[in-house]
């Protein structure tokens, strides 16, 4: 594979319905500076003399999901200045110095930095590693902690040596017989929405040289699992699931459903597809999920908690196990839009245009739970616009 950003053609699949390439840049432009400007009804972004955070704003928290989300687009659209506020706050208040996490990111804090959760979730470390790759190759290292490139390489080197790094007392982020992602370092299950196998082959050549071998068989071992998660009809997901692929309910009783989480994998075979040329498993997932969807029909007002043959699920309110199970809306309808829509890429469904057209004619939410619908229209738009790179 070739992966030298200067020899890729990357396609603009919203120009090929219709769209100019004006119209498609200034909406890139304009979805980036609603995103990050304070006081912007769709703003998620804050920042404090420490640096930059990303906000969710559902939860009022700062996620490690959303600060290297944050980091890859600034990276992506070349914004230095935003990148390095985000990692400098990143830096500051999440990242462990010791113990059982050291080397890895609390996922969870306050915005004042203060830690809601010690633990890590493994999508944060993944994301932060690939997005300080591709800035020190745009941007050159500078000095610690902008020596982007070390600080990836570290990050990768505990995800895999954890316990020996910390004598035991930590695990790894990814299984060392299977080399599947686990959905917490000390979980024996994953979630598939955290595989990336596109990631995986660019940290085969840039992570330490040691390493390499390991990342090249997680790249094989997430392409084995991302189609075994999927219903054979719908092409949907499970939020979680255990290594063979089959949904798992997790220890708080969910998780075996199509929901929040397992919208992402859209995205992520999406962009697999852009850099590495997709594969038929890839064609089959993504044209049943359109195809599903289409059935219900182009209203993301209609979009449900579904299980993975499409049936509508029905679950007990959070931590309220004697409640009566009832049916629940999408949480993030807009953005699970947006992972259809990018599903064209993939897809060979009849309805493949009319979804990046709802997609287009969709703006980003302004409400209490925008954060991460906007974090995946984003990344969708950077896809379809052929802005979402290898650098």
């Amino acid at each position: 594979m070739n992966h030298e950003n200067n020899d890729r053609t990357y396609r603009n699949y919203l120009a090929e319905i219709g769209f100019s390439e004006a119209e498609v840049s200034a909406r890139l432009d304009e979805w980036f500076d609603q995103m990050f400007t304070v006081g912007t009804p769709q703003c998620i972004y804050g920042e404090d003399s420490v640096g930059g955070y990303l906000i969710d704003t559902g939860n009022d928290d700062v996620r490690t999901e959303g600060q290297s989300y944050g980091m890859m687009m600034a990276v992506q659209r070349n914004r230095q200045d935003i990148f390095d506020k985000i990692w400098a706050w990143t830096k500051r208040y999440m990242w462990h110095s010791e113990g059982q996490y050291v080397g890895y990111f609390a996922w969870s804090c306050d915005l004042d930095g203060t830690h809601r959760a010690e633990g890590p979730a493994p999508d944060g470390e993944e994301y932060f590693a690939m997005a300080l790759f591709f800035a020190s190759h745009r941007w050159g290292d500078r000095e610690a902690p902008f020596d982007y490139s070390v600080q990836a390489r570290d990050i990768l080197h505990h995800c895999v040596h954890q316990k020996e790094l910390t004598g035991g007392e930590g695990d790894p982020m990814w299984d060392p017989n299977n080399y599947q992602i686990r959905f917490v370092p000390e979980s024996e299950w994953t979630d598939p929405s955290y595989h990336l196998p596109h990631f995986y082959d660019l940290f085969a050549l840039w992570a330490n040289e040691e390493d390499r071998p390991f990342w090249k068989k997680a790249a094989e071992a997430s392409r084995r699992l991302i189609p075994m998660s999927a219903h054979p009809v719908t092409g949907l997901t499970p939020e979680y699931s255990e290594y063979d692929g089959s949904p798992k309910v997790s220890p708080w009783g969910m998780g075996s459903s199509f929901y929040s989480d397992a919208y992402r994998v859209m995205l992520n075979i999406a962009l697999d597809t852009v850099w590495n040329g997709g594969c038929e498993a890839y064609e089959t997932m993504a044209t049943n999920e359109q195809n599903f969807f289409a059935g219900i029909g182009f209203d993301n007002t209609k979009f449900m908690d579904y299980r993975l043959d499409g049936s509508v699920n029905k679950v007990r309110p959070f931590r309220q196990p004697d409640a009566e199970p009832m049916e629940r809306p999408a949480l993030h309808p807009v953005g699970l839009g947006a992972t259809i829509a990018a599903a064209s890429i993939c897809s060979h469904s009849q309805s493949r245009e009319a979804w990046m057209r709802l997609f287009w004619n969709t703006p980003l939410r302004v409400d209490k739970r925008r954060y991460f619908d906007s974090d995946l229209c984003y990344f969708a738009l950077l896809m379809l616009s052929g802005q979402y790179r290898v650098w």
